[in-house]
């Protein structure tokens, strides 16, 4: 990652605040998968909404992964994860919708890890929100359709977390797994996805290291 800035959480919620002062600002968390994102984007709208109650919330990218049935069909499911496996026009079309702030409330879909499959509808964000803090792994993608995105963010921010530590905390994700499927799942689409994004992503406006 060139041509970023280095920045602290402190700096980070100062920026969130200030942009998002009289209108709804975008943040974009970016970062390989395993970097810590989620973490991150919920502690940032935490502390935003502990300066102002329904002042922030978070949407996550990973609401748009398509289901398993059309993975299946398309032989992606070993897969899922991979830029290709997103309804990226989808993600594309919530945002707009989401930075217009046009309606009482949007609903999006939010990924819920323990069935691995996306619930519709899953969270409300309503037009109060002004500090909407958006995470996922391809955000920065400089590829199509992915590059899109990017002129719908106010702020982008990466998560820089060193390989070994990627490798150790998703190792713990998929832990339940057989020592070989786990094996598998690192080598074969994590791994290779974290490299992807940290070698083919836009340089992000702040770099914040574990």
């Amino acid at each position: 990652m060139n041509d970023t800035r280095e920045t602290s959480f402190e700096e980070l919620v100062a920026t969130a605040l200030e942009r998002g002062s009289k209108a709804r600002s975008i943040t974009a968390v970016c970062g390989a998968p395993g970097a810590g994102k989620s973490t991150l984007s919920d502690t940032l709208a935490a502390h935003l909404n502990d300066r102002e109650t329904d002042s922030a919330a978070v949407f996550p990218m990973d609401g748009y992964h398509f289901d398993d049935l059309i993975l299946n069909a398309r032989g992606w499911r070993a897969r899922k994860g991979a830029p290709h496996t997103f309804d990226v026009a989808g993600f594309a079309q919530m945002l707009i919708r989401l930075k217009r702030n046009e309606e009482a409330e949007i609903a999006v879909p939010v990924f819920d890890r323990s069935i691995e499959i996306a619930r519709n509808s899953a969270r409300i964000i309503p037009r109060s929100v002004r500090h909407l803090v958006v995470e996922g792994n391809y955000l920065l993608l400089d590829q199509s359709p992915w590059h899109e995105l990017v002129p719908l963010f106010d702020t982008t921010v990466f998560l820089d977390v060193p390989l070994d530590e990627l490798e150790r905390r998703l190792s713990e994700r998929w832990q339940d797994l057989s020592p070989e499927d786990c094996r598998k799942k690192l080598a074969e689409n994590d791994l290779p996805n974290a490299e992807l994004v940290s070698t083919k992503s836009r340089p992000a406006e702040f770099v914040l290291r574990a």
